[in-house]
């Protein structure tokens, strides 16, 4: 044991080693999320725990924090992947915690809801959609990219935002603009959840047997933005226009959270569908509710152009 702490002693004094500490508490002290913490905290933080903690602060300054240095939550450089540092005084000591990053939180949000409602599962293309690989060949697709666009770059959980109600014929990519702009949210940390309409009203009839029905309603209510596609395309029924589509929309209106729509139907024609049930019956007033709140949520916005899936 002698032998070591003669050769620690010796290392410790080298110039070299010297060299090195000061280039690393040089680094450290300059690093500016160190400085911010030290400022924040300069009635408790003193010279000597500084000095005391310069290994876990150089462990701290060598890690991405808020995802900044990471491209992507599967490219993620840190220690634990998915979780940033964060420093925290700890008696006469400064230490780490980790917390789950911005992406990570994103990622779990999205899975925790795919576990819970099987209709948010779309097809991969849909998933892996970004602007950057739409194509912009007809006016109104052009249109409707940067309306969407425009609506990441300026979104705000603070303000009310009005979603977009996009629709036109089958095939012309309206599902694929809604996985564009849910995939960019994503990359600016934002959750959002897309819905496959039709899907979604089956599954929430067979929830009745299996008291999963309210979890799964308040998930797609209190979505931070929710898309729903394909809307008009469900077989329509007085209890789901009323009582699930119904409360979905007005908890989102009294909210003011912004709510995305994809659809084969104009205003008008999915007023028509939201009239006459699978019954048959013809109920002007209660579709009249749903349109009321569709268009308080949405703006319409045409896309036309050549079938895709053709």
């Amino acid at each position: 044991m002698e032998k070591i702490n003669n050769t620690l002693k010796k290392l410790a004094a080298s110039n070299s080693f010297q060299q090195r500490y000061e280039k690393m508490k040089k680094e450290i002290l300059e690093n500016q999320d160190v400085r911010d913490f030290i400022n924040k905290n300069r009635d408790q933080v003193t010279s000597e725990m500084v000095n005391e903690s310069l290994m876990k602060l150089y462990e701290y300054i060598s890690q991405s924090k808020e995802c900044r240095d990471c491209p992507s939550l599967q490219e993620c450089r840190n220690m634990m992947k998915g979780y940033d540092p964060h420093l925290v005084i700890r008696g006469n000591t400064i230490d780490i915690e980790y917390h789950r990053c911005p992406r990570k939180v994103v990622h779990d949000e999205r899975t925790s809801s795919q576990k819970l409602i099987k209709s948010l599962y779309v097809p991969k293309d849909i998933l892996q959609a970004s602007f950057s690989t739409l194509d912009l060949d007809s006016k109104s697709r052009l249109e409707a990219v940067r309306l969407a666009k425009n609506f990441v770059e300026n979104y705000s959980a603070e303000e009310r935002m009005k979603g977009y109600y996009f629709y036109g014929k089958f095939g012309v990519g309206k599902s694929y603009i809604l996985g564009a702009v849910a995939n960019e949210l994503a990359q600016s940390k934002v959750a959002s959840m897309i819905v496959y309409v039709p899907e979604f009203f089956r599954e929430i009839k067979q929830s009745l047997g299996d008291n999963s029905l309210n979890e799964k309603l308040e998930a797609v209510k209190a979505a931070p933005v929710l898309m729903l596609d394909d809307i008009g395309a469900e077989t329509m029924s007085s209890w789901g226009r009323d009582e699930i589509l119904g409360t979905i929309l007005q908890y989102r209106m009294l909210e003011n959270l912004p709510t995305f729509f994809t659809s084969n139907f104009n205003f008008d024609e999915l007023t028509h569908h939201l009239t006459y049930t699978q019954r048959g019956e013809e109920e002007k007033l209660k579709a009249a509710r749903i349109m009321e709140r569709i268009k308080y949520l949405a703006q319409p916005v045409l896309i036309d152009g050549r079938n895709r899936r053709e």
